[in-house]
């Protein structure tokens, strides 16, 4: 399999982890000290900044948005993919909001997403 086989598979790994919202399968896709940027993060931790870093910030945060929203799923739209990086978009749909479609950007480095960023 070639890398940019693998980026793509960890993509579909990653869209099935959250929408089966399993913290152990998605936090096993990334690197133990991986950087995450949401706006997100923005308005329900203003303190980050927008920013965490590493496995036991992205579970608290991951765990929380799964509790505020467990209706919560992803549906990947468009998906440009190489050997270093995945750009995707997808839907996020929610019980009782609207449709939000959304662009992120995974850097993967070894097997493991070191850094992701949503748009």
């Amino acid at each position: 399999m070639t890398k940019t086989e693998q980026n793509k598979q960890i993509t579909h790994d990653w869209i099935r982890a959250f929408n089966e919202q399993n913290i152990q399968n998605l936090l096993a896709l990334y690197h133990n000290d991986a950087e995450h940027f949401s706006p997100k993060l923005k308005i329900h931790q203003p303190e980050s900044n927008g920013f965490i870093k590493g496995k036991p910030a992205m579970k608290a945060w991951w765990a929380d948005a799964f509790e505020r929203l467990p209706s919560l799923q992803y549906v990947l739209v468009n998906l440009i993919v190489d050997d270093k990086q995945v750009f995707m978009e997808y839907l996020r749909k929610v019980d009782g909001e609207a449709e939000m479609k959304v662009g992120e950007v995974l850097e993967i480095e070894e097997g493991l997403i070191v850094k992701s960023r949503v748009c």
